[in-house]
């Protein structure tokens, strides 16, 4: 059966799978990253995973992948095949195209970013699906975004399109890693939460689950938290969809997981704050942690699908 290699390395875990010319999980596995062992350990660790995973579509499914799609996070450089930083996985300059297609015989390799690559599957088969135009906000960790445009995303100039998280929502707010003070991921993130409602109820191992869990028993405290988030957050979400006016806006990530303890609330936070503005839907995502292997599965696919002449393969210098 016809199929491709997908790969969606985050900072500790990797998860992957052969997906099919339909989109259909044909087999998932799980692997650690070994960051522990350092960035070179990583790298071996995927190539490693990738012939794994190539060696069980010959056995099980009768041929070889036909090409390779793999997501990670930090900086990445998509067009030259280069994964160029990563904090959490300390790696620079990764020529990841390269290694990965010399290690699979020379199949085509498509790198891409974790954020717009898990975007690109909510936006084509998941939550997005029939909208032209949709924004993907994940709150974890930290928030991102990715920007949705006639069945693609888009990564910008330099790579940094949908950094939602770094819009400044609190001006002299509370400092960010990143240089500033008061962005959006400092204070709607599950990370953000977390803390706040760990301060809160004064119990360290409390987060964002556990607020959310509190809220709707009714407890006031956890409900002063939630709203707060829920207000940075509409006030993010209202400057992006101010600039880029997007039909669907889609919401995923571990906060997410609230249900409509988040999306009620967050609708008419967001409603409230419009003026001129045409409201999108506003929607859950679908697809949980299966969107970056099927974004990865579908850049493989799109590979195919390109000319010859124009398709990206192991061969290009990085």
């Amino acid at each position: 059966m016809r199929h491709v290699i997908a790969l969606d390395v985050g900072g500790t875990g990797m998860k992957a799978a052969l997906v099919g010319s339909e989109d259909e999980l044909l087999h998932q596995a799980r692997r650690a990253t070994g960051r522990q062992r350092g960035p070179d350990a990583v790298v071996d660790a995927i190539l490693d995973f990738a012939a794994e995973l190539r060696a069980y579509g010959e056995h099980h499914l009768g041929e070889s992948a036909a090409a390779a799609g793999v997501a990670v996070p930090g900086i990445v450089d998509a067009g030259r095949g280069v994964a160029v930083y990563s904090a959490n996985l300390g790696w620079r300059d990764v020529p990841m195209r390269r290694l990965l297609g010399d290690r699979l015989g020379g199949v085509p390799v498509a790198l891409g970013h974790d954020v717009r690559t898990g975007g690109l599957a909510e936006g084509r088969i998941g939550a997005g699906q029939g909208a032209d135009r949709f924004l993907f906000v994940p709150l974890g960790t930290g928030i991102a975004g990715a920007i949705g445009i006639d069945g693609g995303v888009e990564a910008g100039a330099h790579g940094f399109a949908g950094e939602i998280g770094h819009v400044v929502v609190r001006p002299g707010g509370t400092p960010c890693p990143c240089g500033q003070h008061g962005c959006l991921e400092r204070y709607a993130s599950a990370a953000a939460v977390s803390q706040a409602w760990a301060e809160a109820c004064g119990d360290p191992a409390a987060d964002a689950a556990d607020c959310a869990k509190a809220v709707e028993s009714g407890d006031a405290r956890a409900r002063e938290v939630w709203q707060d988030a829920i207000d940075a957050l509409a006030d993010g979400l209202v400057t992006a969809l101010t600039l880029l006016d997007p039909r669907t806006l889609i919401i995923g990530g571990g906060l997410a997981e609230a249900g409509e303890t988040l999306f009620t609330p967050l609708r008419a936070a967001v409603e409230r704050r419009v003026t001129f503005q045409k409201l999108p839907s506003l929607v859950p995502a679908a697809l949980g942690d299966t969107a970056g292997c099927l974004g990865a599965g579908l850049l493989a696919w799109d590979l195919l699908n390109q000319p010859t002449t124009s398709r990206p393969t192991s061969e290009v210098t990085t």
